[in-house]
């Protein structure tokens, strides 16, 4: 069964023409080359491949594109050359919040739906804002901090 599904991708109006049940990172890597989602687990477990559905952070690989119809969905791709996002970006290497990158996609992201709703987060709170990312490098300290500063930096960017 074929449908047209039509959303907007970093602002972009997207048509995807396809089986429903085909998983929203799929159709973000291999039908629009947004490569900065990345499969982990393919559990939406992991947080690689989450992007901001409607305002809310989700996980690309257990949502089918059927169930983002008429939806807004931001990637890093389309957050990373905004004020917004470039403050994370260079928090997080201020910080050294980053080594291999592999999780960094995913942490930027849960960092930008944080910020945007709580600019200026505890570290409970931003702790709770990141638990469904994981990170096998850096570890979280350096991530809790970078996004603390992020949040100092961002000042009024954040309200």
């Amino acid at each position: 069964m074929l449908n047209e599904i039509v959303f907007y991708v970093n602002d972009k109006k997207t048509v995807f023409n396809g089986n429903p049940l085909t998983r929203l990172i799929d159709v973000l890597r291999e039908d629009l080359g947004l490569t900065g989602v990345k499969e982990g687990c393919g559990e939406g477990e992991c947080g690689a491949c989450s992007v901001i559905k409607d305002g809310k952070l989700v996980t690309s690989c257990i949502i089918p594109v059927g169930a983002v119809n008429g939806s807004r969905i931001y990637t890093i791709e389309g957050i990373r050359d905004t004020e917004k996002g470039k403050c994370i970006i260079d928090a997080f290497a201020e910080g050294g919040a980053v080594q291999c990158g592999f999780c960094i996609p995913g942490m930027v992201m849960a960092a930008y739906a944080l910020l945007s709703s709580n600019p200026h987060p505890t570290e409970m709170e931003i702790r709770k804002g990141i638990s469904g990312n994981i990170c096998r490098c850096t570890g979280y300290d350096l991530i809790v901090e970078s996004i603390k500063l992020a949040s100092e930096k961002g000042g009024d960017l954040w309200a």
